[in-house]
């Protein structure tokens, strides 16, 4: 009898856990939640790239603006790698940013959120 009661709360508490994972991996409209590497790229793209480039996937296609990061995002060419390569490249209309290379990293997984599948 001793033997089913532990079993019965080993069940319990792994069911417990697995509705605390889910919970953890969902909002509450059942898209998973962002990881923090993209909202720490959101952070830097508001602080950053905000003031020329539509940075959020409802200001996308602003006239008269640099490339937006949906348009960014949505390009064949456009892979983590090809970003990273970007940021630490001079360009004569940007300013020349010094990131790290977690800062890099969370940009482009920011950018590469913001993909239309």
């Amino acid at each position: 009898m001793a033997r089913s009661v532990w079993f019965q709360v080993a069940i319990a508490v792994l069911g417990a856990l697995a509705v605390l994972l889910f919970v953890r991996l969902h909002n509450a409209s059942g898209a998973p939640l962002p990881s923090e590497g993209v909202t720490a790229g959101h952070r830097l793209a508001e602080a950053w790239c905000k003031d020329c480039h539509a940075i959020e996937a409802n200001t996308a296609g602003t006239r008269g603006r640099p490339t937006d990061f949906v348009a960014i995002a949505n390009r064949l060419s456009t892979t983590a790698l090809s970003l990273k390569v970007f940021f630490k490249t001079s360009h004569r209309r940007m300013p020349n940013l010094i990131i790290t290379p977690e800062q890099a990293d969370d940009l482009s997984s920011y950018i590469l959120s913001l993909r239309r599948d």
